[in-house]
């Protein structure tokens, strides 16, 4: 039954549903209990707290999004239950209250349940006492999500503990995606969640419904500074319970790919490390060096010469010589980018037109970096650089490894592993 089927006990306008949206928006605990628990009949009253039905109201004002959606001639309404509140507000005492009183722990009249409450706002107190009157651990939402699909930040470990003890399904997929709580937890960086579901037996490359492993996943999900951490200890993770390195989605983009589209040189070296294909394509034809370099002059805190460096030193092609004004181009605000491409190549013939592609404002903020490179216009590259590009071609796909071991400096080791040093000789 859709919540537009649903006759609320308690509609919008009702005064009680104006009184608890009032101690709701004011974060009012006290008073949002009371009401519930002391003044709401039945037990599992259905209440009304929204309602965007425009076609109630003729004279409504629409904006005009809207209007190039009415052919869906649709509205939807925000159903809840006392039970359904309380656990979405970690109102322990009131959940035990009310399932004392008989309340259904799985009526959702809004599409999702009173775990999947709990569970979204990781209050594992709650999560229990409904498993404990018998919540359904699988109670699929009107989206087709199971609570521990649900399971999506850190503070709803518990909960994800407390339903896997009640028999919740690891493997059980959900939403339009496709995905396994694992995915969920690779998503959003759960390391400590995806450690619980591997080790009771989560299959770690099982494919959502984009082709995605949990660790294409994990990949690809766009992380602020302080997640990084969390993010590599789970692919690390991942990759320990024998993950595919090289896992492909539809579109072909593996995991390196992905994480070379946010720059993240620490991800790649892991990747790379374990195997991941440095010169793959995607259906597009990119490879995770073209990829790293589309994204360069947005990720400057990323430091994406790393990433650059960690993919030349594993194998990676480098760009074809009659591509590199459009990489200059693209790059010219992260001269360490260039600088560690150009030193891929044993000469690179410059030319003077590669000028015009270098916005002003960034020759004039790196000059020193761009009067070294176009100093080389007409001068061979020093003997230096040619040694170095020999040894890299011996090494080939092992420069990462093999360079290390030489009985040589560590400054010259570096010079040999392409480390930007500012300017080109």
């Amino acid at each position: 039954m859709s919540n537009s089927d649903y006759l609320p006990d308690y509609p919008l306008n009702s005064d009680l549903v104006k009184r608890l949206k009032s101690a709701l928006d004011a974060k009012d605990e006290e008073r949002v209990r009371d009401l519930i628990c002391t003044e709401v009949t039945p037990v599992d009253a259905v209440i009304e707290l929204a309602n965007d039905d425009w076609m109630k109201d003729p004279s409504a004002q629409l904006p005009p999004g809207m209007l190039l959606g009415l052919w869906t001639l649709e509205y939807k309404r925000e159903l809840t239950t006392p039970l359904c509140i309380a656990a979405a507000h970690g109102h322990t005492a009131c959940v035990r209250y009310l399932l004392g009183r008989g309340a259904d722990p799985d009526a959702s009249p809004g599409g999702r349940g009173a775990l999947h409450e709990a569970c979204l706002g990781g209050h594992t107190a709650c999560a229990r006492l409904l498993l404990q009157h018998r919540a359904d651990p699988d109670l699929l939402s009107a989206e087709g999500l199971a609570p521990l699909h649900l399971c999506r930040t850190v503070a709803s470990l518990g909960c994800a503990q407390a339903l896997l003890e009640h028999g919740a399904s690891l493997q059980r997929v959900g939403g339009k995606g496709r995905d396994t709580p694992l995915h969920v937890a690779a998503q959003r960086g759960l390391d400590e969640h995806a450690r619980l579901y591997l080790d009771r037996g989560a299959y770690v490359d099982t494919r959502n419904g984009c082709g995605e492993t949990a660790l294409s996943a994990a990949c690809g999900a766009a992380r602020r500074p302080d997640e990084h951490g969390r993010c590599l200890r789970l692919c690390a993770l991942l990759l320990r319970h024998g993950a595919e390195a090289d896992a492909r989605d539809e579109d072909e983009r593996s995991p390196l790919h992905k994480a070379c589209g946010h720059a993240s040189h620490s991800l790649a070296r892991l990747l790379l490390r374990h195997g991941a294909d440095a010169g793959a394509l995607d259906y597009g034809g990119a490879s995770p060096l073209a990829r790293v370099l589309q994204t360069a002059a947005c990720a400057l805190q990323a430091a994406p010469q790393r990433t650059v460096q960690a993919l030349l030193n594993h194998g990676s092609p480098t760009v074809w010589p009659d591509a590199f004004p459009k990489v200059l181009k693209t790059c010219a605000s992260v001269p360490a980018v260039v600088e560690v491409l150009f030193n891929s190549y044993p000469q690179l013939c410059v030319s003077e037109s590669w000028k015009e592609v270098i916005p002003e404002e960034a020759f004039q903020m790196h000059k020193p970096f761009y009067q070294s490179l176009f100093a080389l216009a007409h001068t061979p590259r020093c003997l230096q650089h040619l040694c170095r590009c020999a040894l890299r071609r011996l090494f080939g796909k092992r420069c990462f490894d093999l360079i290390p071991l030489l009985p040589l400096p560590k400054p010259l080791q570096n010079y040999v592993l392409l480390e930007p040093r500012g300017v080109l000789h």
